[in-house]
């Protein structure tokens, strides 16, 4: 089997991605930019490389048939993480040619019909036609928020169901999406590399549930078992609206700002075409809430409960 690189190996999706790689012995080379964060798994190689200034790139492809591509740097630079994105995607592209790799495997996210209408989305879909542009054997997955016990997404939800009585729903809080579960995602990008049909395409990765945000978050208040008064608001107010959620929930202002922009619009897929290309059965909104809850208490209380 030949080896696979996992960049942004220690974020979010890179580590439960490596964890799925490895339960199958598929061999892995984890790239981050520091290499001893990198969980110890049979058949997992770290590996030390930066994106933004593509130092040890090459190296760390050399050999790699796919290349999965997880990084993004939303909230690292509050007022510049779109150039680096699109730096790091330009430094990829080059190093995987270089390699003689011709296939990479991108995360990003959906994006409204009409087009990207956030500095968030239109960043994701530029890192997508840079990938695409350059290796075109890629396949690119946008999805929505991902439902899962260390997904910031999630966590902005329930912080704010847990920490606030009287909860304020934006204008935004109509507008529809289709989350999707952790482990339905993980599965969709670990398939990829065995699903020819997938080659040169962007897919839109998305849960059965087409639900608003104002019903995530009476949803998550439900299954938190705690009652919360809705404030309805015929406004949005994102900038000031995103330092209190910030403040709230003890996430950057520079990750929560970009994402709460991106909740001004519905978030649909295009189409199904992606679940009947993998044979996959995504999990529901509740039921995704429940595992994503159930993994959050293994290791922190919830002071909602």
């Amino acid at each position: 089997m030949t080896m696979e690189l996992v960049t942004g190996a220690t974020g979010y999706v890179g580590r439960h991605l490596i964890e799925r790689l490895s339960r199958a012995g598929r061999p892995v080379r984890a790239l981050a930019r520091d290499p001893t964060r990198v969980e110890e798994r049979p058949g997992v190689e770290p590996a030390q490389g930066d994106l933004v200034s593509g130092e040890g790139l090459e190296d760390a492809l050399q050999g790699c048939s796919t290349a999965y591509y997880l990084v993004h740097s939303m909230g690292a630079d509050t007022d510049d993480f779109a150039s680096r994105d699109r730096r790091a995607a330009r430094n990829f592209t080059r190093a995987a040619r270089a390699a003689g790799l011709e296939r990479a495997v991108y995360l990003g996210g959906l994006v409204p019909a009409g087009g990207p209408r956030s500095v968030h989305l239109r960043s994701r879909l530029e890192v997508e036609q840079i990938l695409l542009d350059g290796l075109p054997r890629s396949t690119a997955l946008r999805a929505s928020i991902l439902i899962g016990a260390e997904s910031s997404s999630f966590r902005i939800l329930v912080r704010l169901v847990e920490r606030l009585r009287i909860l304020p729903f934006p204008a935004w809080r109509v507008h529809r999406t289709r989350p999707i579960a952790e482990r339905d995602a993980v599965e969709y990008l670990a398939l990829t590399p065995e699903r020819p049909d997938t080659e040169g395409r962007s897919l839109d990765i998305a849960g059965p549930d087409a639900v608003s945000y104002g019903q995530m978050i009476e949803r998550i208040a439900d299954l938190l078992g705690v009652g919360r008064l809705p404030l309805p608001l015929k406004i949005n107010q994102t900038p000031a609206a995103s330092a209190l959620v910030a403040a709230v929930t003890d996430q950057p202002r520079g990750l929560v700002r970009p994402l709460m922009e991106s909740l001004e619009h519905d978030l649909l897929p295009r189409d199904d075409a992606a679940a009947a290309i993998y044979g996959l059965r995504p999990l529901g909104f509740g039921r995704a809430v429940e595992r994503a809850l159930a993994d959050w208490e293994r290791t922190e209380e919830l002071a909602a409960r």
